[in-house]
């Protein structure tokens, strides 16, 4: 897989324009209206870069995979450093909005460097990008609009600091738009638990735990076809429990069955819910129900 080390080297292949900065590039909407498109095709690639984009689309579809998306009200994309990036000729369509791409060591030795690593957006799939309302637009714009000018400026000694401080306030505007995204798609959060459950759900009934052991929280992600980071900030947001929680809630239940069942042993019951050491099934179900599984099964065991 190719791998850009350098912006210069990433915008190349991009077939855009080359960077007024060295580490650093701002791409708007020019006079016609539109950005700059880069090239209609890529197999998989990674660079050591930051992507900030919004698009807004003005004519055509924008297709990922089998997928259209409808992004006319504009949509933000966050691309970390060594994301893998595809796209193919299927999308077809003109667009205005902004990019901007930034090597990562262009934050080295900022507040912003440790900060920038907390927004979980960045790891957000495509069709969990941030949809702005037109004020929202107008907010993002305006930052964008004072990257810009440092951008297109003489560079000074104060430059850099002025633009990784719209950069800061940019990101915090995008946290605080996505807690409203997340609050206001309450429907969409409370199905994603329901998928959540039902896909775990499916492991029980299978049988997968045993021979497969405890899925991960990214395992179950993929299978319900959203990101682990979104899929954790939308529980954690909907219900106030991370998707760890959940999980181990599942089991706990699904072990207080098991346990009723005289045949089986405590460790048999921690190796049929996929653990691998019992002890540790012993420990998180005392942690999470105040007892240990035999005196759970003590207290509650059928006459």
């Amino acid at each position: 897989m190719q791998h850009f080390k350098t912006l210069s080297a990433f915008l190349e292949y991009l077939e855009l324009p080359g960077p007024e900065h060295p580490m650093l590039s701002v791409f708007s909407a020019t006079e016609d209206g539109f950005l700059p498109c880069p090239k209609e095709s890529s197999p998989p690639i990674t660079n050591d870069c930051y992507t900030i984009s919004f698009k807004k689309i003005v004519k055509g579809d924008l297709n990922y995979g089998r997928t259209t998306y409808d992004f006319t009200n504009g949509a933000l994309f966050f691309i970390a450093p060594r994301q893998v990036l595809q796209w193919d000729s299927s999308a077809v369509f003109e667009q205005n909005g902004f990019s901007i791409n930034f090597h990562e060591d262009f934050l080295k030795g900022t507040e912003l460097a440790h900060q920038i690593k907390k927004y979980g957006f960045f790891s957000y799939s495509v069709n969990e990008a941030l949809h702005l309302s037109p004020k929202e637009e107008k907010q993002m714009a305006s930052i964008v609009e004072n990257i810009e000018i440092e951008y297109q400026n003489n560079q000074d000694e104060f430059s850099k600091d002025i633009i990784i401080s719209q950069l800061s306030t940019l990101l915090k505007y995008a946290n605080r738009f996505y807690e409203r995204q997340f609050l206001n798609r309450k429907e969409l959060s409370t199905s994603l638990l329901e998928r959540f459950n039902l896909q775990v759900s499916q492991f029980f009934e299978t049988g997968q735990l045993q021979k497969k052991g405890i899925p991960s929280i990214e395992q179950i992600a993929a299978k319900i076809s959203v990101s682990q980071r979104y899929l954790s900030d939308t529980l954690k947001k909907e219900t106030g429990k991370t998707t760890t929680e959940h999980l181990q809630l599942l089991l706990i239940d699904e072990a207080k069955n098991l346990l009723l069942q005289p045949s089986k042993s405590i460790a048999e019951v921690a190796y049929e819910l996929g653990f691998e050491y019992p002890p540790y099934f012993s420990r998180l179900f005392k942690k999470k129900e105040g007892i240990s599984p035999t005196e759970y099964r003590e207290k509650y065991k059928l006459n």
